[in-house]
């Protein structure tokens, strides 16, 4: 059974501040627990089903990870799922390492992408085309989110992030003799060329904007193509999720595999 303490704790990971206080974070379900104990993060504890763990607990016994068993309705009730028959898992969150896209890599910068539900969208997506660096500002949705996690459908364990100044990172990336980044930086506009006739170099970063106010002005300044994703019917927007989606489909088409 679980104690009153570990109740809380679990609960506390709800919140953003307590997730950081702890270093640890909360993954839901049957799939995502399954790829997380098979992952290099570290799975502090799990909490599942009896019926779960007898199919499952080879994954547990090779990592050697505690195990406390609770009842569905336990889980729902500690978790944020509106409703989990068979476990969660308390993983350590990583370091805050800085990345680079190598020569050749592709590579997304999220600037102020706030929707939990949308970021947990990119990070599958990524996973999709093989993309595995995604730069974040300090605005954007927290990763550990159990919505963020949620979304990602296991993805997590398979791309690498960082957050931080989006702005002094792509200042260190521009060449002193060229005066623009090393690396071409492709960035989402209503008013870019057009994706379906552009031609995308092998590597470089891939910047997508914040849901309503786009790409800001700070980062702007160092996007060195401006693409768009033309419209022929009557919709207002593409949901960011969607956008990132057709974007990387159409560099993937082009971008040696």
């Amino acid at each position: 059974m679980l104690s009153k303490n570990q109740i809380k704790s679990i609960q506390s990971l709800h919140q953003k501040k307590f997730r950081q206080q702890q270093g640890a974070f909360l993954v839901e379900g049957a799939k995502s627990v399954q790829e997380v104990l098979q992952s290099d993060f570290d799975v502090e504890l799990v909490v599942a089903t009896e019926a779960y763990y007898k199919e499952n607990g080879s994954l547990t016994d090779r990592q050697r990870t505690p195990v406390e068993i609770a009842s569905a309705a336990e889980l729902t009730r500690i978790g944020t799922l509106e409703s989990n028959n068979a476990a969660l898992a308390v993983v350590r969150t990583k370091e805050n390492r800085p990345l680079v896209a190598e020569a050749g890599e592709i590579a997304l910068i999220l600037d102020d992408i706030r929707d939990p539900g949308n970021l947990g969208t990119i990070l599958r997506i990524a996973d999709w085309y093989g993309v595995r660096k995604i730069l974040c500002s300090e605005t954007t949705a927290d990763v550990y989110n159990p919505k963020v996690i949620s979304a990602s459908k296991g993805s997590f364990t398979r791309v690498n992030w960082w957050y931080g100044d989006l702005t002094q990172f792509l200042n260190q990336q521009v060449s002193a003799e060229a005066g623009k980044p090393v690396h071409p930086l492709y960035g989402a506009f209503l008013n870019g060329a057009d994706v379906h006739k552009m031609p995308f170099g092998s590597g470089g970063y891939l910047v997508m904007g914040n849901e309503s106010n786009g790409i800001s002005a700070a980062v702007e300044q160092y996007v060195t193509q401006r693409v768009t994703i033309p419209r022929y019917g009557g919709a207002e927007s593409l949901n960011v999720g969607i956008a990132t989606a057709v974007l990387l489909d159409n560099w993937r088409r082009q971008a040696p595999h």
